[in-house]
Parts: C-alpha cells; structure tokens; sequence
C-alpha cells in the first residue's frame, strides 16, 4: 500500500456572513497516496478550491472548519501558526489560476524567488541565484540568466506561469495543489503547462492535487478524480471508470457538456455586413524628446476578411497574435490602414461624429463579464443605457425593451433591480449580451465570450448566440482560443500567428485539414490534449 500523503475525512467548511453560516464544504473525504495525482473537479462555487485552502488553514477568519485534514500524519486543523508555516510553501505548494494575482508586479523573478528559497532554505547571494536559475531551467524558462532581472509584466502568460510553478517547486515539496492552473492560457500553452506538471511529478515524486472545472482536462493526467457538487463529492473513483461509466448524474451532465454541432448555413444571397482588405494595424515604436518614431510594432499585417448576415467568422490563435486588435480595428475603435467596408461604405476615414450613427449597428461582449459591467449600475441601468444614448424606440417604455431583452437571453427580468455582483458568471454574461443586442446590433464581436465559464455554462451562451445569430440573422466575429467552440460556432476561421493571418478558409477545411504547422500544431493541443478522449 502506498504511504497516504494527504487524509481529508469528514472536512465540512462554513462561513460567517451578516450573521448568518454558509456551508461551503460539507463533510469531504477523500485521500492522496505519494506519486499520485487526484482531481478535483466542479463547477464554480461547487466547494474545489476552499477544500484545498483548507489543507493548510490558508482560509479567511470568518470560515470555520471541521473535520480532520492530516499530511503525513500530523493534523492541519488547528495546527499552530508555527507548524502551518513550516508546512507552507516547503512541503505542501500552491499553483493558482492567475499568476499576475500571485506575483508582485514592483519585484524582479530573482527578488520573488529568493524569498521562498531564503525563508526555508536560508541560502542567499550566488548558492540562491544558481538555485533560482536551476529552477527556472527546470520549468522550461530559455534563457533563465537573462530573465532574472525581469519584472512579472514583461513575461508572456505561459512564462508567468512557468515562474509561479517554479516557486511552487523551490522548496521541493511532497505535494503540490494545482487550482485551475491553465485556464487563462491558449491551447497550446495549456498543453505544454500540463505537461510539464505531469514530467515534474514523476521526476520527482510529487504528490498532487489538480483542481479544475473542466472534467477533460485531467484524463491524460489524473489516476482518480473526485466530482464535487454544492461542496460534497457526489462521485470518486479511477479516472478510467469514471470517464467510461460515470454513475451520478452530474457527472453524467459535465461529460457530455461540451459544445458541439454546426450552424445553420448562410443563405447564397446573404448581404456582406463587413469586410476589409489588406487591413495594417502598425503602432509606432517612439523614443528620445522629441518623440521620433524608430521602428512600429507590427500588430497585424495585411488581413482580408468579410462576414455576411448570419455568419460566424471565427478568429483564432495565439494571445498576442493581433486577433483582438484586427476586430477593433473593423468596428474603427483603433486606428488602421486599409479599407473597412461597414453595410457597403467604407467607414475608415469617417470622423467620430459620423460614426455615431453606426456605433448601435456594431456591438462587442467581452471576456470577463464582471469587469464590463458598472458594479454601481443595475442590470436594467445597464441595458437601458445604449437604448438612451442612440436613442432606440424613444417611445417605448424602457423598462419594457428590458424586460424583453432579458427575456430572450434567458434572464428573469424580475431581477433587472440587482446589481452584477448578485449575479452568476453565466448570468452576467448573459446581461452583457443582452446589453449589445437590445440595440438590435448588425456585427457582434464576441471576445472570448465563454473562456471564463464553466463548461455547462459555455455550452448555454454557444445555444443561446446560435439562436440570437438565427433568429436575426446577425453577423458574428468570434475571437476564442477553445476551437470546440470555435468548431460549433463558425462557418470561417481565420487563423493568425504574430499578426500574419497564416491561413482561412471554412471551418470543415481548417478543422480537418490545415495547411500549416502552426495550424496543425493548434488543432492538435486542442483535441489531442485539451480534450483527450
């Protein structure tokens, strides 16, 4: 029998609020044996990561904490400061979702690395920098002398999160608790990331706990995984069986959520709502006093596309590959050259004036719902306010397009007086769609509409725009770096790679037999790794 390196029995978590106890966690049992990788996974709110800050009593004072949570041996619940922070960081580590989060923005990799391997290691000056080098060589970092001096904004998202694995590992702990570590990346990071997990766990004979929403991602790399709902575990078991023969509902329900299926097709007299061609996006390098120009910063190059009503062009690739730029750029909110052909006339020399007029016939949903919405505004402020300023339907009650809007996106509207923060991921991400589509929108650009929800949640907005695209007939351009999506949603996919559009073409054709490399390099930690099986 292997050495159980972690035994939770019985935890149940609650919190302190308004004078009221909200259970978080209840009665959680589940073990992980040295060598070995569990999973935990769930959606948002269902109990995943305060169970695993529970470990090491990394909770906030209003929880209070039952149950036993033993490491080695010794019990964690309501250990002393001393033996918590002797635990900490040394022998059980912590990877989070968004490294920016985690790292100091004023401090240099060196600095934020030296003090984990000073505190418990007690090692400084030329022993600590060959450690931190060493380390960063481990994870993958080229160049680690180089980077020693670099601050956490000057890294790509990979390598912060190759530095924040780094610092996990600094102290070579026997376990290390992974929550939601490659969420935020592209595909192809995400499975160079998990990979590197995978190799550092077996090289080195970690211990860990993987925590993630996205039930698929841990198949290549879990050997049992535990389903949690509303903060129990409705189902545990080897990996294998619980993908082959899942036995609860739920869990049933996460499986089979993925978004699949084509759209409608677009009818041959379909008008054009947008085209550009050879469209440049060049931001000027700008240096001394007098501000000369020395070089540009070539965000994307020479771009051709249109979309008709009713279609989907989906825009995908890596971040910084210009994808975003190239679709605010067609909708004139930054500056380009070449033309941009918006219902037959080109609007790239127009004024902000004269642009107005068109600004309710081109509308955008962005990523991150809770950071697009006021948090001072209510939804039916929200939604009203476009109505008001291009001054749609002037004599209808506005109370009433509301309720309508909110109706067709699936929200009750009973709840237009709430305030974002009282709303779900899912929830507000529907209020921002139904803000753009109350203006009765020609071009919708979706920006990673879906990368920040759970999977059942993304598979009801991909529904829910199919039906919006349907019913109106609207024109998507769809930004995303999950091709599943991309898949379901798109009759084209543009494909672009360092502001080069490296190859288009219909979705059937990109999907099934790319041209490229980088496109097959895509398609292939996407559905090969992403979303094994």
């Amino acid at each position: 029998m292997s050495e159980v390196v972690l035994d939770v029995h019985d935890l149940s978590v609650s919190f302190r609020q308004d004078g009221k106890i909200n259970p978080a966690v209840k009665g959680v049992t589940f073990d992980l044996k040295r060598g070995e990788t569990v999973a935990l996974v769930g959606e948002s709110g269902s109990g995943k990561s305060v169970t695993a800050l529970s470990t090491v009593s990394l909770l906030p004072d209003s929880a209070q904490i039952e149950g036993s949570v033993t490491y080695l041996g010794a019990q964690m619940v309501g250990a002393d400061e001393a033996e918590l922070r002797r635990v900490r960081g040394n022998d059980i580590s912590f990877i989070f979702q968004e490294p920016m989060t985690s790292l100091n923005p004023l401090h240099t990799l060196e600095k934020q690395l030296s003090e984990s391997i000073l505190l418990h290691q007690g090692l400084t000056g030329a022993a600590a920098r060959a450690k931190i080098i060493e380390l960063l060589n481990q994870v993958g970092i080229v160049n680690p002398e180089e980077r020693l001096t670099a601050y956490p904004h000057q890294l790509s998202g990979g390598q912060r999160q190759r530095v924040m694995i780094a610092m996990a590992l600094a102290n070579g702990p026997e376990l290390l608790i992974a929550d939601e570590p490659t969420t935020a990346l592209d595909v192809t990071i995400q499975a160079q990331i998990l990979e590197l997990l995978d190799d550092l766990k077996r090289d080195l004979g970690m211990s860990m706990l993987f925590i993630t929403h996205d039930l698929t991602i841990v198949r290549k790399f879990a050997d049992r995984v535990c389903v949690m709902k509303d903060g129990e575990i409705v189902e545990r078991g080897p990996t294998t069986e619980i993908f082959d023969a899942p036995q609860h509902p739920y869990t049933q329900k996460l499986l089979s959520a993925e978004s699949t299926g084509v759209p409608d097709p677009v009818p041959d007299n379909a008008e054009t709502i947008a085209e550009t061609e050879d469209l440049r996006i060049w931001f000027p390098i700008q240096r001394g006093l007098l501000k000369r120009t020395v070089g540009h910063v070539k965000a994307v190059n020479a771009a051709t596309l249109s979309v008709r009503a009713g279609e989907t062009v989906g825009i995908v690739g890596e971040s910084g590959s210009g994808k975003t730029t190239l679709a605010l750029a067609i909708m004139r909110l930054i500056s380009s050259e070449g033309p941009v052909i918006f219902l037959g006339d080109n609007i790239q020399g127009l004024s902000n004036k004269a642009l107005r007029p068109l600004r309710s016939d081109m509308q955008i949903v962005f990523q991150d719902p809770y950071g697009s919405l006021s948090p001072r505004m209510t939804v039916e402020e929200i939604i009203a306010e476009g109505l008001t300023i291009h001054q749609v339907d002037p004599t209808r009650n506005r109370r009433e397009i509301v309720a309508e809007i909110m109706t067709e996106v699936g929200l009750d509207p009973a709840s237009m007086h709430r305030y974002p923060h009282e709303f779900s991921g899912g929830q507000r991400q529907r209020v921002a769609i139904a803000r753009a589509m109350v203006l009765r929108p020609r071009l919708l650009v979706l920006d990673e509409p879906t990368s920040a929800l759970d999977m059942t949640v993304q598979v009801q907005i991909v529904e829910l725009l199919r039906n919006l695209q349907k019913k109106y007939a609207l024109a998507y351009l769809f930004i995303s770096h999950d091709l599943k999506v991309v898949r379901a949603l798109s009759h084209k996919v543009i494909v672009m790679k360092r502001g080069d559009v490296v190859e288009q073409g219909p979705a059937d054709t990109i999907f099934d037999a790319p041209q490229t490399d980088y496109t097959r390099e895509l398609m292939a930690a996407a559905f090969d790794v992403k979303a094994v099986g």
